[in-house]
């Protein structure tokens, strides 16, 4: 296996959920659409608030990475709910649905060895690389998914 594929391949593992932390994906399995618009005493988020921004914060990152018809979202206005609550079941699937196949979109990116990891991407300047891209977008997951943890465990959700 050559260098740059173990690289890629090294990076997909916290895309999935990493090794040092609990995958976001079994986090979501233990979360009932009762609990996701709580939140707990002195906290400003709930679990739902804390995911839609993973979700949005993904999907621009992937966007900007991937796509030739990126338009930059207006922070912070775009990347937190309009309302702080999850109407319906159907909203939350649909949030849960654009998580997966986002991620699914980077990692497809990530893999292709067409994609140069240290080039810039389709929107990018010099330091905005691909390696810059994944990486920060694993940073931003796994830190919100440790909020996400932490609100769990306010919940009793652990």
């Amino acid at each position: 296996m050559s260098e740059e594929k173990f690289i890629r391949e090294q990076l997909v593992k916290p895309l999935e959920g990493g090794e040092a932390f609990m995958p976001l994906t079994e986090m979501l399995k233990k979360i009932s659409f009762e609990d996701i618009n709580t939140r707990p005493d002195n906290l400003p988020y709930s679990l739902y608030e804390l995911f839609f921004h993973i979700v949005f914060t993904q999907k621009d990152i992937v966007k900007f990475t991937c796509s030739d018809d990126y338009t930059e979202p207006k922070w912070p206005d775009y990347y937190w709910p309009k309302e702080k609550i999850c109407r319906n079941e159907e909203e939350w699937e649909t949030l849960n649905a654009e998580y997966l196949t986002d991620r699914e979109r980077i990692k497809t990116f990530l893999l292709n060895k067409e994609n140069k990891l240290t080039k810039p991407v389709k929107n990018g300047k010099d330091e905005q690389t691909l390696l810059r891209e994944v990486t920060l977008l694993i940073e931003h997951t796994a830190y919100h998914t440790g909020q996400m943890l932490i609100l769990m465990r306010l919940l009793n959700l652990h």
